[in-house]
Formats: structure tokens, sequence, C-alpha cells
């Protein structure tokens, strides 16, 4: 006789809404959820960079930010939260606010935490992309540096001499990369 399959039940959008609101991001990556707690220098360098985006984003009615507390339902059933998220005029008008945001957002970017492994942030990409992301950026505070990722296979990563662009997505918005790291220990 063959054994039953073990089934994992996969977490419904209420639960997961529900959970504690104790500090810990959560994900639903592969049916798993998955916490990653961020420290104060995490925090506060986010809140740098969202603070010169924002200027930019609302000063020019081009669309909404979101925090690293939003969910974004993939179509896998993943539910993905950036630390900070970009999300067009033209997108919102088609789409509710109501609980999770379905799809990716148009502009995905992730600071790296020490505890973040290569293959999990490539995973998180590669999923965006899969679900209408246009771009995402990968901040890695103790490297200093930005990936760069047009689609799941294109990156390119700049370091302090070079610019950080919204492209056509974000028009005008560009800063040095060397400023994201100011104050930052080596």
């Amino acid at each position: 006789m063959a054994a039953n399959p073990v089934t994992k039940s996969i977490p419904t959008d209420e639960e997961l809404m529900a959970l504690p609101k104790d500090g810990y991001k959560r994900e639903l990556l592969d049916g798993e959820i998955v916490m990653s707690p961020a420290g104060s220098e995490h925090g506060r360098q986010i809140m740098r960079f969202s603070f010169a985006l924002g200027n930019h984003v609302y000063g020019n009615n081009l669309g909404e930010l979101f925090d690293g507390q939003t969910g974004f339902r993939m179509a896998t059933g993943d539910l993905l939260c950036p630390d900070v998220s970009f999300v067009s005029t033209l997108r919102l008008q088609q789409r509710s606010l109501e609980g999770f945001f379905e799809g990716a957002p148009d502009l995905a970017i992730e600071f790296l935490s020490p505890s973040e492994s290569k293959k999990h942030v490539d995973k998180k990409v590669n999923l965006c992309f899969a679900n209408q992301a246009q771009l995402a950026w990968v901040i890695d505070m103790r490297k200093r540096t930005v990936t760069v990722y047009r689609g799941p296979k294109s990156a390119h990563t700049l370091s302090a001499g070079d610019i950080l662009s919204g492209e056509d997505l974000i028009p005008g918005f560009a800063i040095p990369v060397a400023s994201l790291f100011i104050d930052t220990p080596q």
C-alpha cells in the first residue's frame, strides 16, 4: 500500500494578514513563511533612500511607493515584500489596493541583509520579472554596489562612481550610487 503524500497547508491571505506585527518581515516562498528581521542600519538606509526616491515619485505624480510590509502576490502563490516597491500610476488605475497587490511591483528594491543568500535574492528577482516587474535594484551595503536588473538574466552592477537611474520607468530620477552609502561602515 502506497503512503499518502503529506500536503502542505498554504496560509490564506487572511491568515497571513493576521500574523503578528512584531517587526519581522514575512514572505511566502515555495509554501514556506520566511521571516527576516532587519537591523537598525538596514532600516535607516531604506528610509534615507525612500525619502530621495519618494520626493521624485510624488513630486512628479509618477505612482506610489510601498514599504517592506506590503505583500505582492505572485501568480505562483508566493508572496513577496520587497524593501521598497514602486507601482506606476497607470498600473494603479488598473488594480485594487485592497489586500495584497496582485502581481509584482514595476520596480522592486531589495537592500541585502547579511543573512540573505544570493540564491534567495535571485529567486525573488526571477519571480518579480515573471509577474510584470520592469526593473529591480539590489543594493548591497557591504560591497557598496547596486545591481540593476532589467530582466531575470540581465544584470549590471553599479559602484560608487556610477549614477543609478530610474530609466524610462521613473523618468528623471538619478542619484549618485556613492550617496547611497554615506555614513555606512565599510
